[in-house]
Protein backbone atom coordinates (compact mmCIF):
# COMPACT_ATOMS: atom_id res chain seq x y z
CA UNK A 1 0.00 0.00 0.00
CA UNK A 2 1.41 3.40 -0.95
CA UNK A 3 1.54 6.19 1.56
CA UNK A 4 -0.68 9.23 1.05
CA UNK A 5 1.29 12.48 0.69
CA UNK A 6 0.76 15.28 3.18
CA UNK A 7 2.62 18.56 3.70
CA UNK A 8 4.56 19.07 6.91
CA UNK A 9 2.29 22.04 7.77
CA UNK A 10 -0.79 19.89 7.12
CA UNK A 11 0.52 17.12 9.37
CA UNK A 12 1.18 19.65 12.13
CA UNK A 13 -2.36 21.10 11.78
CA UNK A 14 -3.85 17.59 11.98
CA UNK A 15 -1.79 16.74 15.07
CA UNK A 16 -2.97 19.96 16.76
CA UNK A 17 -6.57 19.19 15.80
CA UNK A 18 -6.19 15.65 17.16
CA UNK A 19 -4.75 16.94 20.44
CA UNK A 20 -7.68 19.36 20.86
CA UNK A 21 -10.19 16.60 20.15
CA UNK A 22 -8.61 14.33 22.77
CA UNK A 23 -7.96 16.91 25.48
CA UNK A 24 -10.89 19.33 25.06
CA UNK A 25 -13.73 17.83 23.03
CA UNK A 26 -13.62 14.26 24.39
CA UNK A 27 -13.78 15.30 28.09
CA UNK A 28 -16.54 17.85 27.31
CA UNK A 29 -18.68 15.19 25.62
CA UNK A 30 -18.01 12.66 28.39
CA UNK A 31 -19.18 15.27 30.91
CA UNK A 32 -22.33 15.95 28.85
CA UNK A 33 -23.14 12.22 28.78
CA UNK A 34 -22.67 11.93 32.54
CA UNK A 35 -24.88 14.96 33.13
CA UNK A 36 -27.59 13.60 30.83
CA UNK A 37 -27.48 10.23 32.60
CA UNK A 38 -28.10 11.99 35.88
CA UNK A 39 -31.44 13.21 34.52
CA UNK A 40 -32.90 9.73 34.65
CA UNK A 41 -34.70 7.67 31.97
CA UNK A 42 -32.26 7.31 29.06
CA UNK A 43 -34.79 5.97 26.56
CA UNK A 44 -36.50 9.37 26.25
CA UNK A 45 -33.53 11.59 27.06
CA UNK A 46 -32.72 13.68 23.95
CA UNK A 47 -29.67 15.28 25.58
CA UNK A 48 -28.17 11.85 26.25
CA UNK A 49 -28.77 10.64 22.68
CA UNK A 50 -27.34 13.86 21.21
CA UNK A 51 -24.22 13.61 23.38
CA UNK A 52 -23.75 9.93 22.43
CA UNK A 53 -24.07 10.87 18.75
CA UNK A 54 -21.44 13.61 19.21
CA UNK A 55 -19.19 11.12 20.95
CA UNK A 56 -19.56 8.62 18.12
CA UNK A 57 -18.77 11.27 15.49
CA UNK A 58 -15.75 12.53 17.46
CA UNK A 59 -14.31 9.04 17.98
CA UNK A 60 -14.73 8.32 14.26
CA UNK A 61 -12.95 11.56 13.35
CA UNK A 62 -10.12 10.81 15.82
CA UNK A 63 -9.66 7.33 14.34
CA UNK A 64 -9.73 8.76 10.81
CA UNK A 65 -7.03 11.36 11.56
CA UNK A 66 -4.85 8.87 13.44
CA UNK A 67 -5.07 6.44 10.53
CA UNK A 68 -4.31 9.15 7.97
CA UNK A 69 -1.26 10.31 9.92
CA UNK A 70 -0.01 6.75 10.35
CA UNK A 71 -0.29 6.13 6.59
CA UNK A 72 1.06 9.52 5.54
CA UNK A 73 4.26 10.41 3.74
CA UNK A 74 5.18 13.83 5.10
CA UNK A 75 6.73 16.10 2.50
CA UNK A 76 8.66 19.24 3.45
CA UNK A 77 7.62 21.62 0.66
CA UNK A 78 10.35 24.22 1.29
CA UNK A 79 13.03 21.59 0.48
CA UNK A 80 11.63 20.73 -2.96
CA UNK A 81 13.92 21.31 -5.94
CA UNK A 82 11.42 21.50 -8.78
CA UNK A 83 12.91 24.30 -10.88
CA UNK A 84 9.65 26.21 -11.27
CA UNK A 85 7.47 23.21 -12.13
CA UNK A 86 4.20 22.55 -10.35
CA UNK A 87 4.57 19.59 -7.98
CA UNK A 88 2.86 18.37 -4.81
CA UNK A 89 3.00 21.10 -2.16
CA UNK A 90 3.57 23.97 -4.59
CA UNK A 91 1.61 27.20 -4.17
CA UNK A 92 0.37 28.44 -7.51
CA UNK A 93 -1.04 31.82 -8.48
CA UNK A 94 -3.40 31.47 -11.45
CA UNK A 95 -5.42 33.78 -13.63
CA UNK A 96 -8.72 32.58 -15.08
CA UNK A 97 -8.44 33.64 -18.72
CA UNK A 98 -12.20 33.95 -19.12
CA UNK A 99 -12.94 36.42 -16.32
CA UNK A 100 -9.37 37.61 -15.49
CA UNK A 101 -9.87 36.66 -11.83
CA UNK A 102 -6.72 35.62 -9.95
CA UNK A 103 -6.70 32.74 -7.46
CA UNK A 104 -4.00 31.13 -5.34
CA UNK A 105 -3.96 27.42 -4.50
CA UNK A 106 -1.61 25.06 -2.74
CA UNK A 107 -1.65 21.43 -3.86
CA UNK A 108 -1.93 19.23 -0.77
CA UNK A 109 -2.97 15.73 0.29
CA UNK A 110 -6.62 14.72 0.36
CA UNK A 111 -6.90 14.73 4.18
CA UNK A 112 -5.71 18.35 4.45
CA UNK A 113 -7.59 19.82 1.47
CA UNK A 114 -9.78 22.84 2.29
CA UNK A 115 -10.90 24.96 -0.66
CA UNK A 116 -11.86 27.87 1.62
CA UNK A 117 -8.20 28.13 2.65
CA UNK A 118 -6.94 27.66 -0.90
CA UNK A 119 -5.75 24.10 -0.22
CA UNK A 120 -6.70 21.78 -3.10
CA UNK A 121 -6.33 18.02 -3.17
CA UNK A 122 -3.70 16.43 -5.39
CA UNK A 123 -6.57 14.39 -6.88
CA UNK A 124 -8.70 17.41 -7.84
CA UNK A 125 -9.18 18.27 -11.53
CA UNK A 126 -7.33 21.59 -11.07
CA UNK A 127 -4.31 19.96 -9.40
CA UNK A 128 -4.14 17.14 -11.95
CA UNK A 129 -4.13 19.69 -14.78
CA UNK A 130 -1.38 21.77 -13.12
CA UNK A 131 1.10 19.03 -12.14
CA UNK A 132 4.26 19.22 -14.23
CA UNK A 133 3.47 22.62 -15.75
CA UNK A 134 5.59 25.79 -15.39
CA UNK A 135 5.10 29.52 -14.91
CA UNK A 136 3.66 31.21 -17.98
CA UNK A 137 1.93 28.09 -19.32
CA UNK A 138 -1.80 27.99 -20.00
CA UNK A 139 -3.65 24.92 -18.72
CA UNK A 140 -7.11 23.59 -19.46
CA UNK A 141 -8.99 22.29 -16.44
CA UNK A 142 -11.79 19.86 -17.16
CA UNK A 143 -14.06 20.48 -14.18
CA UNK A 144 -17.67 19.41 -13.60
CA UNK A 145 -18.80 22.92 -14.59
CA UNK A 146 -16.99 22.75 -17.93
CA UNK A 147 -13.54 23.50 -19.29
CA UNK A 148 -11.69 26.47 -17.76
CA UNK A 149 -8.40 27.94 -18.94
CA UNK A 150 -5.86 29.29 -16.45
CA UNK A 151 -2.50 30.94 -16.91
CA UNK A 152 0.11 30.02 -14.33
CA UNK A 153 1.45 33.34 -13.00
CA UNK A 154 3.69 32.21 -10.13
CA UNK A 155 4.87 28.87 -8.72
CA UNK A 156 6.47 28.89 -5.27
CA UNK A 157 7.40 26.38 -2.58
CA UNK A 158 6.73 27.55 0.98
Amino acid sequence: MSKAPITAKGALRLREQLKAMKTVDRPRITEAIAEARAHGDLSENAEYHAAREQQSFLEGRIASIESALADAQIIEVANLESEGRVVFGATIELMNLENKQEVTYQIVGEIEADIEQGLISITSPVARALIGKEEGEVVEVKAPGGVQEYEILVVRYE
